[in-house]
């Protein structure tokens, strides 16, 4: 694992928990509007934190933190992540994997083995849309392949869409919430621009206004047992 931060409190990012937040370094993805530059392009990397470091941290904080938060970058592209994983879990710890569902096969080996108790993975786009919205090359299927292995897992989950204006739309969302219908959770992320976007030009873009989020809320409500806006 090569990690790139370790954020030693959080109350909002692993929902009703306590927990730590350990970011990878590394992503398959590109995407223009990701706030994360210094976990996705290499010419940004910092110096890495040694596992043993995270690890040592996270042993002393037993009792203090319930949950640890895994997020990047992309975390599913390290072959040794089960093994983090496994070693944060004998600490007594509730895990939740952030991913961008592009590895299904290393979701399904960590769903298997009971290595995660929550997973939120970022839906960016109608599939076909996922080439142009992510700036890579993408194999759909296995995006569907994520998808479906998260619906039937039995562990808590969500699914989460950052939404750009005149860069995802209306319909754009509703294609997404037909592929994902009767989700647990789904969360709408709202598009702020900042300085340390992967694509600088992504600067001038806006997300959407607060009457056009309720307005979507509406629409989508009724397709899953919880609707998320995240402004």
């Amino acid at each position: 694992m090569k990690i790139g931060g370790l954020q030693k409190f959080s109350m909002i990012d692993y929902p009703g928990k306590i927990s730590a937040v350990v970011f990878v370094q590394g992503c398959n993805f590109r995407c223009p509007y990701c706030h994360n530059r210094e976990l996705v392009l290499p010419e940004y990397f910092s110096r890495s934190i040694d596992e043993n470091e995270v690890l040592e941290f996270l042993s002393g904080r037993r009792g203090k933190l319930q949950g640890v938060v895994v997020t990047g970058g992309e975390p599913t592209i390290f072959p040794d992540l089960p093994d983090f994983l496994l070693k944060i879990k004998r600490m007594g710890f509730y895990v939740k994997l952030d991913t961008n569902g592009s590895n299904p096969y290393m979701l399904e080996t960590i769903i298997d083995r009971k290595l995660v108790d929550y997973i939120a993975m970022d839906i960016k786009a109608p599939v076909e849309k996922y080439g142009e919205i992510t700036a890579s090359k993408i194999d759909k299927d296995k995006i569907l392949s994520s998808i479906q292995l998260i619906l039937q897992s039995g562990i808590e989950y969500e699914f989460r869409t950052t939404v750009i204006k005149d860069v995802i739309s209306y319909v754009d969302i509703l294609k997404i919430c037909n592929t994902i219908k009767g989700a647990s959770r789904y969360a709408i992320q709202n598009f702020h621009p900042a300085e340390t976007l992967v694509n600088e030009e992504y600067r001038s873009k806006t997300g959407y206004s607060s009457t056009e989020l309720s307005q979507l809320e509406e629409k989508i409500k009724d397709k899953f047992k919880e609707v998320v806006i995240r402004t």
